[in-house]
């Protein structure tokens, strides 16, 4: 297949993809909200925006390629870093911190 028609067959698919999450994103609200919240029901293209805006808010607007792999190299450079006594103190201060055992529940609860 030629690359050209890859593209476009790629670009309606893509087209088509976003059109049915943001008719299946309109067709929940309009059956949950307005029910539920009182709301307004909304249109296409309002849940076509509705969608674009949660994207913005929620992960931005440029995405984030290779954020993580950042945190993780240099979390790892820093555990290098560490001698085994350390790494250790590291380990045992985040096990009181984030693991109860069953001794530590509360048994008292009314």
């Amino acid at each position: 297949m030629k690359k050209g028609l890859k593209i476009v067959m790629w670009i309606v698919l893509g087209t088509g993809f976003v059109g049915l999450v943001a008719m299946i994103t309109m067709q929940l609200w309009n059956w949950l909200v307005p029910e539920l919240f009182s709301g307004p029901a909304i249109t296409f293209w309002q849940a076509l925006g509705l969608l674009v805006l949660s994207k913005i808010l929620f992960s931005g607007i440029g995405g984030k390629r290779g954020h993580s792999a950042h945190w993780k190299h240099r979390y790892s450079e820093k555990w290098s870093a560490m001698t085994p006594e350390e790494r250790a103190r590291f380990k045992e201060r985040m096990k009181d911190k984030w693991c109860r055992s069953s001794s530590d529940e509360i048994t008292d609860v009314k």
